[in-house]
């Protein structure tokens, strides 16, 4: 090999990785996608129900289900947890706007 293709071998790793971080960048969001055509279906449920939109309780439940599934899997449960209550709120956005 030669001394100018070295270079080459870390510059090509480093994009390998950055196109695997941007394919799970547009999983996520699809996952995010997911998430709020889905809360968009909560909201009549809810509704037909009686219930509130709002449930600090639920919203409660799924962010410290967050933080233990993130502790499961080695990540900073802190930090999981700052994401989903922004997903909550998203998806709560989204069922008012629809009421």
């Amino acid at each position: 090999m030669s001394v100018d293709a070295i270079p080459d071998a870390p510059a090509a790793e480093l994009a390998r990785i950055r196109g695997e971080i941007e394919r799970v960048d547009r999983a996520l969001v699809g996952l995010i996608a997911e998430r709020v055509a889905l809360a968009r279906q909560v909201g009549p449920a809810k509704k037909a129900l009686g219930m509130p939109i709002l449930d600090p309780p639920r919203e409660a439940a799924i962010v410290r289900r967050a933080g233990e599934l993130a502790r499961e899997a080695g990540l900073d449960d802190e930090d999981v947890r700052y994401v989903f209550w922004h997903l909550v709120g998203l998806s709560r956005r989204v069922q008012l706007a629809e009421d």
